[in-house]
């Protein structure tokens, strides 16, 4: 029980850190990024590079990565939101221009790295095992555990504490509003991509080191996973999107000892259909309260 509970908790922490990115940019524009994804892959193969081909060590290339996501994220911004930004439709005409995108970086990808699967030199981190009560996890598994918290919790007090985070809560509740009171909400925007895309980055990085598996697709799972968590915890919720991550990485941990792994998404899907049942806003959604 310990052990499946660990492992629960060690794929809840990469569900929920690329959740709350999701969370972050539909908190502010009420739109969905599904262009979200492709930026966990190319921050995965950005990460490979620097230490395959740079010879960087990961603690060099993981921050490096992370930043390469956070630039990825402002340009999405500038090509894929910005240009659509107040147009009637721009929830949907968003939403279209984001996937597409993420195509795009799809098939860059696959130009570059083709569509075989790659994986980071051995010993890029260290291979050691540490034992917790009954329950035993590899020191990578607790580094990425730690990593995800630490980043959601600055996540969290940078919206709380900071005046940038202010301001994008302002932006978040009404983007005139906060125009009317000075602050610049095309930065602010921006600003959101790029906290947004780093932590879709960092999760990507993470991913691909549990696994030790990248590829042109990587994120496509992992997206739709990602879209459960937030829905799940409710739409705009970061608080949510880091309880539901962490309860699907346990539901699916639990699902795969019990039942077997191909009844993993039946199970974390029947358990997202009863919640919104009896929840129709997620775990901890409220109403919208927004002004466009």
């Amino acid at each position: 029980m310990g052990q499946q509970a660990l492992n629960g908790v060690f794929v809840g922490s990469i569900y929920a850190l690329f959740a709350v990115g999701y969370t972050l940019v539909f908190g502010v524009l009420d739109i969905l990024n599904l262009a979200h994804q492709a930026v966990f892959m190319l921050a995965a193969f950005a990460a490979l590079l620097l230490v395959a081909d740079a010879h960087l060590p990961l603690w060099a290339a993981m921050p490096l990565a992370v930043l390469f996501a956070g630039l990825l994220g402002i340009l999405l911004e500038r090509l894929a939101f910005r240009p659509l930004r107040g147009r009637a439709d721009s929830n949907i005409s968003g939403l279209i221009s984001s996937l597409a995108m993420g195509t795009v970086f799809e098939a860059i990808a696959l130009q570059i790295f083709g569509p075989d699967t790659s994986r980071f030199p051995h010993g890029t981190f260290p291979d050691r095992l540490i034992r917790i009560g009954g329950a035993s996890a590899s020191l990578l598994q607790l580094c990425i555990i730690a990593i995800s918290v630490v980043l959601m919790a600055l996540l969290t007090l940078l919206l709380a504490r900071t005046r940038l985070g202010r301001q994008i809560r302002a932006v978040a509740e009404s983007p005139r509003a906060a125009r009317i009171l000075g602050v610049n909400v095309d930065r602010v925007i921006a600003a959101a991509f790029f906290i947004s895309s780093s932590l879709g980055g960092a999760a990507g990085v993470l991913f691909a080191l549990a696994f030790n598996s990248i590829s042109p697709d990587v994120g496509r799972s992992v997206e739709l996973k990602g879209l459960a968590v937030i829905i799940l915890g409710g739409m705009g919720s970061i608080p949510g999107a880091v309880i539901a991550g962490f309860a699907l990485g346990l539901i699916e941990v639990f699902t795969v000892a019990g039942f077997g792994s191909s009844y993993r998404d039946a199970v974390s899907f029947a358990v997202l259909f009863v919640v919104l049942l009896a929840r129709p806003r997620g775990l901890l959604g409220q109403a919208a309260a927004r002004e466009a």
